[in-house]
This record gives C-alpha cells, sequence and structure tokens, in this order.
C-alpha cells in the first residue's frame, strides 16, 4: 500500500508538472536521478558483498534477472506506442488489467496457490484499476475492440510485459536471493539503458526543470524500494493488484486537486481498491 500510494502521487505529479517532456526522455531523466538517489544506500548496506555469484544464481537465474528488466523497459515502451495509436481514455484501462496476466502466471509456472477470497480481491483491485481509468463509452468497450485495434493489442502486450516484470521480481528476490538494495538501482539502472537510445532520437533540455527532476527521482527510488520489498516479501500475484492501485490513487489526487472530470466514477474505483485490498489481505 505503501508503494501504491508514492507511486500514485508520482503519476499525479508526471502529468501535473512534466507534461511537456517525452516519456522516453522522461524516463531516463528521473531513473538517473532515481540511481544516484539510492547508490548511497547500496553502498552503506553492503549490499555489493551480500551478492551471489552468477554460478550460484545459475543460468535460467541470469537470464531471469536480466529479462525481467527487459520486459519492464519493453512494457514502458510499448505502451508508448499504444498511446501513439490510440486515444489515452481508450488506452489506459486495458494497459492497467497487469494482475490479469500475473495471476495464471504465478499459479501456472510457480504453482502458487491462493485462498477464493484472495483470487476475488485480485479479480476487484483489477477492476478498480480499470475503472479508474476509464473515460466513456460502454464500461467494457475497449476490451471488445481490442481483438481489431492496433493500440489496443499494443496496450495488451504492455500488460502482459509489466506482469513478467512483477512475477520476475517476484524471483530475483525470493528464490535467487538478489540483495534489495542491489536490485532497485540495477533495476531502474537496466531500463534507462534499454530506454536511452529511443530518448536520444528526441532529446530536449532538462537543466531548466533540474530541481523537479532530482525530487522525481528520489520519489521513484522510494517508490521502487518498497515495490520490490513487497515482492521479496509475498507473491507477485498478492503484491501486484495492491501496487497497481497506484492509478487508482492518482486520478483521485486529479479529481480533487485538478477537478478532472468524472470524479464520481473514480471514487467508484476507489472504494472497489480497498474492497479488492481487503480481500486479498483476508
Amino acid at each position: 500500500m505503501a508503494a501504491a500510494f508514492v507511486w500514485g502521487g508520482y503519476i499525479f505529479a508526471l502529468k501535473r508538472y512534466f507534461s511537456s517532456y517525452p516519456g522516453t526522455v522522461l524516463t531516463v531523466g528521473i531513473n538517473a536521478a532515481a540511481v544516484a538517489w539510492y547508490l548511497p544506500i547500496t553502498a552503506t548496506r553492503g549490499g555489493l558483498d551480500r551478492l551471489p555469484s552468477p554460478g550460484a544464481v545459475g543460468a535460467v537465474g541470469v537470464a531471469v534477472t536480466l529479462g525481467t528488466v527487459v520486459a519492464s523497459a519493453a512494457a514502458f515502451l510499448l505502451f508508448l506506442r499504444a498511446l501513439d495509436l490510440g486515444e489515452v481514455s481508450y488506452v489506459a484501462p486495458i494497459s492497467k488489467i497487469i494482475p490479469v496476466f500475473v495471476l495464471p502466471l504465478e499459479v501456472l509456472v510457480l504453482h502458487q496457490r491462493l485462498t477464493s477470497i484472495q483470487v476475488t480481491g485480485v479479480v476487484v483491485a483489477t477492476l478498480a484499476v480499470y475503472v479508474a481509468n476509464y473515460r466513456r463509452g460502454p464500461l467494457f468497450a475497449p476490451l471488445r475492440k481490442a481483438a481489431t485495434a492496433r493500440s489496443a493489442q499494443f496496450a495488451l502486450a504492455s500488460a502482459a510485459c509489466f506482469a513478467l516484470g512483477d512475477v520476475g521480481k517476484r524471483l530475483v528476490l525470493q528464490e535467487y536471493e538478489i540483495p534489495l538494495t542491489v536490485w532497485v538501482p540495477f533495476l531502474l539502472g537496466g531500463v534507462l539503458v534499454v530506454v536511452l537510445p529511443l530518448a536520444i532520437r528526441e532529446w530536449v533540455p532538462l537543466r531548466g526543470s533540474l530541481p523537479r527532476f532530482i525530487l522525481a527521482g528520489g520519489g521513484v527510488a522510494v517508490a521502487e524500494h518498497a515495490t520490490s520489498l513487497a515482492f521479496s516479501l509475498v507473491p507477485a500475484s498478492i503484491a501486484s493488484p495492491i501496487i497497481n492501485t497506484q492509478a487508482v490513487v492518482a486520478v483521485v489526487l486529479g479529481g480533487i486537486l485538478l477537478r478532472e472530470e468524472a470524479f464520481g466514477i473514480r471514487l467508484v474505483a476507489a472504494g472497489l481498491a480497498v474492497v479488492g485490498v481487503g480481500l486479498i489481505a483476508a
């Protein structure tokens, strides 16, 4: 829940203060600041001393670790591509159904067992995120059009990649025992490296907003630490739907502070999120 609130505030800040920057440039600038904030923690907590050798992790573990970084970066790039092809009001609800992919992945591949109440909570929390991003038209119209619309297909691919990243985080932190204080800067820096070639093509100067980038980077460092801590302690199918209620936090903040439209349905989404999280924690 802490991660959800910090990420939700971060999303709101991006919309409020960084809307003039391309998404790739924004990612590089903020991730660079986040890594700079976090590296002193890695150095003082002795993370590198506790890092298992590649031989101890194994070839599969190394592949999963690197694949998790690539999946996280690919998810963001696919989401940007979906936004290029379709409207935010159409793409956003589809791209946020990440737990729908996480749950079967973890149950089928990792043999995770959840109670029926927890599964219901995952469904309700996922619905809350979908409703929070919904804008207009029939509620499930975006999903009905997904079979033919290219933007929807990219959005679904984005959600699937985010899900792979979430399950990968659980494996990296729980099964392969990569120290948390090493994993956080590795993930943030890895995504930066993957996105950097695209960011260079549309680069704009950051100097005018440098203090904002530094503050946002600090928020991302805190949020990613909380996120990774959650994935190190509980199954991905539990952590993912709770963390992804960040979208509900962001739109409720937008409704209150920016007086955005359809605030009533955002409150419905917030209520669903509370119910879903309560069921998951039952």
